[in-house]
């Protein structure tokens, strides 16, 4: 199993950018995937999920701004990040669980990471 994740960038306070994470080896249609981020020096973390029927989470500080998507035919699921924060920069990483009946938070719940894509947002 693969995960390319692609999108991130530089950008300024209130834009808005989508990340892309292109999985090979699994079908994202009967998988749950998930968006964490991560700054140096702090752990990673959960940012929104999706289920196998396309149900979603997001943590407190996304929701509203954040929607995590999923096309099945193109294998790849998206995260559409309006009104970008400053706080909202981190390396951004997919990830697909082992389980469906895993924690959504725990990182040791997910058996596959992609690679991150920087996002910056900065004025």
């Amino acid at each position: 199993v693969q995960l390319q994740a692609s999108g991130g960038g530089l950008v300024q306070p209130g834009d808005s950018l989508r990340l892309s994470c292109a999985t090979s080896g699994q079908s994202v249609s009967v998988s749950e995937m998930a968006w964490f981020r991560q700054v140096p020096g702090r752990s990673r973390e959960l940012v929104a999920g999706i289920s196998r029927d396309g149900n979603t989470l997001y943590t407190d500080s996304v929701r509203g701004r954040f929607a995590i998507s999923k096309n099945n035919a193109e294998n790849t699921i998206y995260l559409q990040m309006n009104n970008l924060k400053p706080e909202d920069t981190a390396l951004y990483y997919c990830g697909v669980k082992a389980r469906t009946t895993t924690n959504w938070w725990r990182l040791s719940s997910y058996s596959y990471w992609g690679q991150g894509t920087l996002v910056t947002v900065s004025s």
